[in-house]
């Protein structure tokens, strides 16, 4: 079944500089039928990770991507999940916060090397190879 799948920016940025195949795995996806977004958090943490010279191919390879933006929905979600890992003594950064609540909100899986930081409750992440 093809769903809409949510790229990390760990994900993004190996697909980016042709780092563990990803490039041959995302396009293997958008040929079984799924479609590939990313958030505009995502978008910030590819740009504010950029090296001299990344910039044109950067912007190519995002324009092919929807871009969901932060709404009120998402930052109230994203908030609601910081406080409640705080209150169980857990330390969750916003950012992470902010791209499960996307996911979250619109019922896409996440696509993320970095699943330590997104356990969170009702996420559903993809598995990468």
């Amino acid at each position: 079944m093809s769903s809409a799948l949510l790229l990390d920016t760990t994900v993004l940025i190996d697909a980016l500089r042709n780092r563990n195949q990803r490039r041959r795995f995302l396009a293997g996806l958008l040929a079984a039928g799924h479609s590939l977004v990313t958030s505009t958090i995502n978008v910030a943490e590819v740009y504010g990770g950029l090296r001299p010279g990344e910039e044109t191919a950067t912007g190519s390879f995002l324009s092919g991507l929807h871009v969901i933006p932060v709404s009120v929905a998402i930052a109230v979600r994203a908030g609601s999940l910081q406080a409640e890992f705080r209150r169980k003594g857990q330390t969750r950064a916003l950012i992470d916060m902010l791209v499960a609540a996307t996911a979250l909100e619109h019922g896409l899986q996440l696509l993320t090397d970095n699943t330590r930081d997104f356990k969170v409750p009702g996420l559903n992440l993809f598995p990468l190879p």
